[in-house]
């Protein structure tokens, strides 16, 4: 049994919520609904990147290692990741808007206590804090909007998205880059930054979105959850350490990769027997949601590997401070912004929505087997031509693999389902992140004793110590010959974590291919009727003809 009660009254008409969500809303009032939650999309994307160009600095402050580098970002990922699924789910059942706020304000005390960090556990710690609000507000984001717009109209807000994602993306970095250049702020400011934004979108949202409340006598499902968070933790963890703290071929690697697949399994068979479960499996009964899923787990690794190691390739091949780092990457968050919201306003005067999934991955392949060529010395008209056509590919492929999801269900499963494609992309962007920074390390490690052993028995044993010591290295305290090969190093290394990434775009382009496309809906998921109605048994003779 589902109740629909008003989340608000509108002030002044007295218009509930309900009556709202049953009218056709213009722009003026989809864009004033929206404000306060693209200003909680801003600060959700400004907290995982505005650390990018910071981290170097972070993890030499705070005495760790390339394994802390890696997991500083992995951490909030996989909170994120773990987390995601029952946002969605949550949505389906209580209040949306009070969910948004509930991550805002998990996102705030995360990123306050993060900011007193005294070593890096205290800080990964605070990551995962705010991986889980984070992943609130990027799953929610596509649930609200998909609540109040027709697919068919959703491409142009997707776009807007989309540009607030760009804007964000490249403002992080810089703002992060100025703050750790700034003497009297330092660092941990990139931590307190975020929290007015957040204060403000969440004045913003109590008084602009106003959505129904749709009430359901079911509970949550907590243990497909717990199940789900356990195997890609394990998963993770494997990954992150194995090469490092154990071998490959270890226990330790059977014991975690075994755990992890037996979590899985575990979660399978719940989810395939709770009345309500976290993750419907006969969602994935339907191709497109499948395809879907698993391209945006591959879209995931490019996009997340794109982000994170552009800072230490800028920083630590070529000598860049933080701030010149964020300004360097500028191409790539142009290519996202312009081809994301390009692609969202064709969409919703064509209806097409394939063709730019199509063109993403090509551009996205490309753009990642070019940056996969980089070297310390590589010029940067050759960098930022590779990084501008990335930013096209994500900018086209991220937005438009949620659209085509959310036009194939029914509105009870809208949040599922968003959440579904948004797991994916995060659990690939976690993989891909602790996989490519294990890469990374033994990579550049490898690298450094060569160019170490190239200049002689003595200057190895002087440069050894100092260079090649396993934490993130100061080039300015570096002899000039011990310096060049630390530049040279990690320039490889980043290298070959683009060119190890570029296969995964590429797997995400040949599951587009089989991605059915069907004429996006022209009502919002508010509006779509009811199972058993005339109009939903008319539905599926309608959808063909319109394809």
């Amino acid at each position: 049994m589902a109740t629909t009660t008003p989340s608000g009254v509108r002030g002044g008409g007295g218009r509930s919520d309900t009556t709202a969500a049953t009218t056709t809303m213009t722009h003026a009032e989809i864009m004033k609904a929206l404000s306060g939650l693209m200003l909680g999309m801003f600060v959700a994307i400004l907290s995982s990147t505005i650390v990018s160009n910071a981290l170097p600095q972070i993890i030499s402050d705070l005495g760790g290692t390339q394994s802390s580098y890696t997991w500083v970002v992995t951490a909030a990922l996989l909170s994120m990741t773990a987390a995601t699924p029952l946002w969605g789910k949550l949505s389906d059942l209580f209040s949306k808007k009070l969910l948004v706020q509930i991550s805002l304000v998990v996102y705030v005390l995360g990123s306050v206590v993060a900011g007193m960090s005294q070593n890096t556990g205290m800080l990964i710690a605070c990551r995962v804090v705010q991986g889980i609000g984070v992943g609130g507000l990027s799953a929610l984001a596509q649930i609200v909007m998909a609540a109040m717009i027709s697919p068919r109209e959703r491409g142009r807000y997707s776009g807007y998205l989309g540009a607030v994602f760009a804007v964000a993306t490249v403002g992080g970095p810089l703002l992060g880059g100025v703050i750790t250049d700034t003497s009297w702020l330092g660092w941990r400011w990139c931590f307190y930054v975020g929290v007015p934004f957040a204060v403000i979108a969440l004045i913003v949202l109590q008084r602009t979105l106003h959505l129904p409340v749709v009430r359901r006598d079911v509970k949550v499902d907590w243990l497909g959850a717990f199940l789900i968070s356990g195997a890609v933790s394990l998963l993770l963890i494997w990954v992150t350490q194995a090469g490092d703290s154990y071998a490959w071929i270890s226990w330790q690697t059977w014991a975690m990769t075994g755990g992890a697949v037996l979590l899985g399994l575990l979660f399978v068979l719940v989810e395939s027997r709770a009345s309500d479960p976290i993750i419907p499996l006969r969602l994935f009964r339907n191709k497109t949601i499948s395809l879907a899923s698993a391209a945006s787990l591959f879209v995931g690794i490019a996009m997340f590997s794109g982000t994170v190691f552009f800072s230490q390739f800028f920083q630590l091949a070529r000598g860049e401070s933080p701030t010149m780092s964020g300004v360097l990457t500028i191409p790539m968050i142009g290519g996202l912004f312009v081809s994301s919201t390009v692609s969202g306003q064709v969409i919703t005067k064509t209806g097409k929505w394939k063709a730019w999934l199509i063109a993403g991955g090509v551009l996205l392949t490309a753009g990642l087997g070019l940056l996969g060529t980089l070297r310390y010395d590589t010029p940067y008209w050759h960098i930022a031509l590779s990084m501008a056509l990335t930013g096209l590919g994500l900018g086209m492929m991220m937005q438009n693999l949620v659209l085509a999801t959310q036009n194939q269900v029914a509105p009870e499963d809208l949040g599922a389902a968003s959440s579904v494609v948004t797991f994916f992309r995060s659990l690939g962007g976690a993989v891909g992140v602790s996989a490519l920074g294990a890469v990374m390390a033994h990579q550049v490690t490898g690298y450094v004793k060569d160019g170490l052993a190239a200049l002689g028995p003595k200057a190895a044993a002087l440069g050894h110590g100092a260079a090649a010591g396993g934490g993130i290295p100061d080039l300015d305290k570096l002899p000039a010959p011990f310096r060049t090969v630390i530049e040279s190093a990690y320039g490889h290394g980043v290298g070959d974590v683009f060119l190890y990434a570029a296969p995964s775009a590429l797997f995400a382009l040949l599951l587009c291919l089989f991605i059915k496309e069907v004429a996006l809906k022209s009502k919002p998921s508010a509006h779509a009727p009811e199972a058993g109605s005339a109009e939903a048994d008319a539905a599926p003779a309608e959808v063909p003809a319109k394809a």
